[in-house]
């Protein structure tokens, strides 16, 4: 009885392994439509991915894409904390989102030790632009596209002038930020907010790919390849520094 028990418990496991490896296999086909996923090697480098709308202290609707602010700022601060990771790539797709979740993500990046690079892929539009210039080099890739525009308010507002003054203040604060982290210079960062005509029936500018470089906003167009070199050169000018300092 006790050699058929083993066996009959041998069996039972097997069979669960497949089932769970068969449920595996269904996901990877169902989420990617393939069977084999590549697997990143041990690296360096961190990805973080900003993809869809920034969401900040109101939750969005399920159907949204989002990028959860609670979800990046503890992530930010691990890879400060970790010793094997010695830089960021900053990768963004998003449509813009919540502004002081999207200043606060900014910060955080452009205060982190360790060398960042940002790529804005397909669109890096409103506060998706201080995300992306808050790293120590920016590219856009040459389709890429970023929105300049003044600040929003959504639901009830309040007609009072400090309602206006509040909305100031919080567009000075972006203005200053992106002025300080990029080669654009106020006057011409508040031209591109404020041009009209741009935009349909909106005030605000479209910036594509080597407009952005123009301008001054972004440091150079490019794509993974690109940011992956910078990257390289910048962790090891880092190292140089650390060993100096050491010396």
């Amino acid at each position: 009885m006790g050699k058929e028990e083993t066996t009959k418990k041998g069996q039972d496991q097997e069979q669960e392994q497949d089932q769970n490896s068969q449920s595996s296999l269904m996901q990877k086909i169902q989420q990617l439509g393939q069977s084999n996923v590549p697997q990143a090697p041990d690296s360096n480098i961190h990805i973080l991915p900003i993809i869809g709308q920034v969401e900040g202290h109101v939750q969005l609707p399920p159907k949204n894409k989002t990028t959860k602010y609670e979800h990046l700022i503890p992530q930010i601060i691990a890879i400060e904390q970790n010793p094997k990771i010695e830089g960021v790539i900053v990768l963004l797709n998003t449509v813009g989102g919540d502004v002081e979740a999207g200043l606060a993500i900014s910060e955080m990046i452009a205060s982190l030790s360790k060398p960042s690079v940002s790529i804005v892929l397909g669109g890096g539009h409103s506060i998706g632009v201080p995300i992306a210039v808050a790293t120590n080099y920016s590219f856009i890739a040459e389709t890429a596209t970023m929105t300049i525009h003044p600040i929003r308010l959504t639901g009830l507002v309040i007609g009072v002038p400090q309602t206006f003054e509040y909305l100031d203040k919080m567009q000075e604060r972006v203005i200053n930020f992106v002025t300080h982290h990029s080669n654009v210079s106020e006057e011409k960062f508040k031209d591109l907010m404020f041009a009209k005509g741009n935009l349909t029936r909106d005030i605000g500018t479209n910036v594509i790919g080597d407009d952005a470089v123009e301008c001054g906003l972004i440091d150079a167009v490019g794509g993974v390849s690109h940011a992956m070199k910078k990257l390289n050169e910048l962790i090891a000018e880092n190292k140089q520094k650390e060993q100096q300092v050491i010396q």
